[in-house]
C-alpha cells in the first residue's frame, strides 16, 4: 500500500514530467539538442572524461581518478536501487513518448543524472573555479532525460543525489 504522501509525490513528478517533456512534433534544432545535452551524461562520455585526463597528471589525473571512483560506486547505487524499486519509464505510464532510446526499462533513479554529476561534482571541487560551468552543464544532462521523455522529474533528482552522497563519501575516504 502506497502512503500518500508518496502518492501526491508522484502525481506531481507525473504532472512535471508531462509539463516539461517535449513531443515528436518539438522543432528538430531542439529535439537534437537535447538529444546532444543527454548524451554528454551517457557512458561513453562519462567513462571518458573521468580516465582519459588521468594520462595527463598532476591535479588533473587526480580529479579524474576521483570521478572515476565516484562515477563506479555511484553507478553500482544507482542500479541497485533501480532494480529494488522497478519504477516504469515513463512511456509505460504516461501518454509522452520517449524521444530515444531508454536504456532498460526502469526509470527511478536517473543513470545519467548521476554519472553527469558524479563527473561534474570530482572536477569542481579540485577545480573550483570551473564549478559554475560543471554544476549547470550536469543539472542540464538531467533535466534533458526529462525533456526526452526517459524519466521523471524525481528521477532525475535522486540520481544527483546518489552522485553527490557518493562524492562526499569518495572525499572523506581519499
Amino acid at each position: 500500500m502506497t502512503s500518500p504522501i508518496f502518492a501526491r509525490l508522484d502525481a506531481h513528478d507525473r504532472a512535471l514530467f508531462e509539463r516539461w517533456a517535449i513531443g515528436p512534433d518539438a522543432a528538430l534544432l531542439s529535439r537534437r539538442s537535447w538529444k546532444a545535452i543527454t548524451h554528454a551524461g551517457g557512458t561513453t562520455c562519462s567513462v571518458l572524461a573521468a580516465t582519459v585526463p588521468v594520462l595527463a597528471g598532476g591535479e588533473l589525473a587526480r580529479a579524474a581518478r576521483l570521478a572515476f571512483v565516484t562515477l563506479v560506486v555511484s553507478h553500482l547505487l544507482v542500479q541497485l536501487v533501480k532494480r529494488t524499486v522497478g519504477r516504469p519509464r515513463p512511456s509505460r505510464g504516461t501518454s509522452v513518448a520517449a524521444l530515444i532510446a531508454e536504456p532498460d526499462r526502469f526509470s527511478f533513479p536517473s543513470g545519467h543524472s548521476a554519472a553527469a554529476m558524479a563527473v561534474a561534482m570530482m572536477y569542481a571541487v579540485t577545480f573550483p573555479v570551473l564549478a559554475l560551468l560543471l554544476f549547470p552543464a550536469a543539472l542540464l544532462v538531467g533535466f534533458s532525460r526529462v525533456v526526452l521523455g526517459v524519466h521523471y522529474p524525481g528521477d532525475v533528482i535522486i540520481g544527483q543525489a546518489i552522485a553527490i552522497a557518493t562524492g562526499l563519501g569518495v572525499l572523506a575516504l581519499m
